[in-house]
């Protein structure tokens, strides 16, 4: 029986470097979109997955509150903390910022954590529900480090740009 044992384990024995956990993340990922949406339907799965996104986004804020010793910030020093923290799952590239008295409008380029997962997975789209997880995070993240500066904060996805390799997408504050 060990001789049995030993020549099993030589066939499948693969070294935990060779692992490819990004793989995993990504069929992880589909399947669990596709079946909540098949079970609850598409405004059940865009709920949770925005939810997904809330809790760290919460915890983000109150580290950096902690951090800064403050609790309210401006909406550029925001977005530029925020990012600083983040730059190990975001690259974030302003490409432009429109104000008037209401609202402040920033069309971002953003390469994220989800950007290859998604595109190696055939019912997953940039844009789409899976993304709903960064929705909630940055809105959130956003709303508590603003407080009453802002009345809200939409973050919308307007294109892929397969070229730049990012998703543009727009942050509005409305003040």
């Amino acid at each position: 029986m060990e001789d049995y044992i030993l020549e099993i384990n030589e066939r499948i024995q693969n070294p935990i470097e060779n692992i490819n956990s990004v793989k995993g993340f990504e069929i992880i990922s589909e399947s669990l979109v596709y079946k909540v949406y098949d079970i609850f339907g598409r405004n059940s799965l865009l709920s949770i997955l925005y939810q997904i996104g809330v809790f760290p986004g919460t915890k983000i804020a109150e580290r950096i509150k902690r951090e800064y010793g403050k609790e309210n910030f401006e909406i550029m020093e925001a977005l530029v903390i925020l990012m600083e923290e983040l730059k190990e799952f975001y690259s974030i590239q302003i490409r432009d910022i429109e104000q008037n008295d209401n609202k402040v409008r920033i069309i971002i380029e953003n390469h994220c954590f989800l950007r290859i997962p998604i595109s190696h997975r055939e019912k997953l789209n940039y844009g789409k529900s899976f993304c709903r997880t960064n929705k909630g995070y940055f809105e959130t993240a956003f709303q508590k480090l603003l407080g009453n500066k802002i009345k809200k904060i939409e973050i919308n996805f307007l294109e892929n740009d397969a070229i730049k390799d990012v998703c543009v997408e727009e942050l509005n504050f409305y003040l």
